[in-house]
């Protein structure tokens, strides 16, 4: 028990890769863990598993399709009435599709579960880490924003689409997002003394994230991988997990906001991350939508 001793962490994406890695090393600090996932099975094993390594029971999951925003909504109702306070959010899960899907909502796959699911839980979550100050909101995105600018006309893609690239669109968004949230806290009066909100790079992570893709590009992402592997370009999920973790926990980021670090470093995004007018937009925008998909909560 360390550093994370009473505080509760809430993961998403927590059954596979750095999700499931950061939950397990923040559990063994010491701290309360939710891990959210898709798969009743994978979860339950993974809540077992991180127990079991933690060496104590503060670990539970609650199971949600992040790319549905209704069922967003309702997670973070759920655990806003479980945990009166949360001291860190992970918005992690995300993945790269190679084919363009639709969810049941109407919405682009890669942009709702990549872009809106990080903007719904955390904007639901937000009076809560608040009144938790000091809390942490940390967003995993990725050196894959510097490859694509936004496409006002054609957002969610539906005219050409091609899985990378729009990808890395929804990684930039994941960085407007970031840097509009600091400006928003900081028009109501909350400081990076009580609430920070960071964005990293885990690196590329040898992982769950490409399987089970059938396009050209993701069977070449599976033939390179071995040879990514060997030459150091593709890293372990443990590896992966070091950034995040440290952004949960380290003191050497107190009152560290508005921030993107790769390899615990600070690094500088692509200028499109500093765009104001795109974060606002994208903002108004994701409102917009959040609202015509979340339920009326009596």
């Amino acid at each position: 028990m360390s550093a994370m001793n009473g505080k509760t962490v809430v993961v998403t994406g927590a059954t596979d890769g750095i999700g499931k890695v950061t939950a397990r090393e923040l559990a063994r600090m010491g701290a309360t863990m939710v891990l959210v996932g898709r798969n009743p099975q994978k979860l339950a094993a993974s809540v077992s598993e991180i127990k079991a390594h933690a060496g104590h029971d503060r670990v539970t999951g609650e199971i949600a399709d992040l790319s549905e925003i209704a069922q967003v909504a309702a997670l973070a109702e759920r655990l806003k009435a479980a945990h009166p306070r949360i001291d860190v959010l992970i918005n992690n899960a995300g993945a790269l599709i190679t084919t363009r899907q639709v969810t049941s909502e109407g919405l682009e796959m890669t942009f709702a579960l990549n872009h809106m699911n990080y903007f719904v839980l955390t904007t639901a979550l937000l009076d809560t880490l608040i009144a938790s100050a000091p809390a942490r909101i940390i967003n995993v995105s990725s050196e894959a924003h510097r490859f694509s600018g936004l496409n006002w006309n054609d957002l969610q893609a539906e005219h050409g689409y091609q899985g990378f690239l729009h990808y890395g669109r929804t990684k930039l968004m994941n960085l407007l997002f970031t840097m509009e949230l600091v400006r928003k806290l900081a028009l109501r009066g909350i400081g990076s003394d009580q609430v920070t909100v960071n964005a990293l790079h885990p690196g590329v992570v040898n992982s769950q994230f490409f399987k089970g893709k059938t396009s050209i590009a993701s069977l070449s992402m599976q033939i390179m991988s071995p040879i990514m592997r060997l030459t150091g370009l593709m890293i372990t999920p443990d590896k992966g997990a070091e950034t995040p973790i440290y952004l949960a926990s380290s003191p050497d980021v107190n009152g560290a906001s508005g921030g993107y670090y790769d390899n615990r470093r600070l690094a500088r995004p692509s200028t499109a991350a500093y765009d104001d007018a795109d974060a606002k937009r994208l903002w108004a925008l994701s409102e917009q939508i959040a609202v015509v998909h979340t339920p009326v909560v009596a």
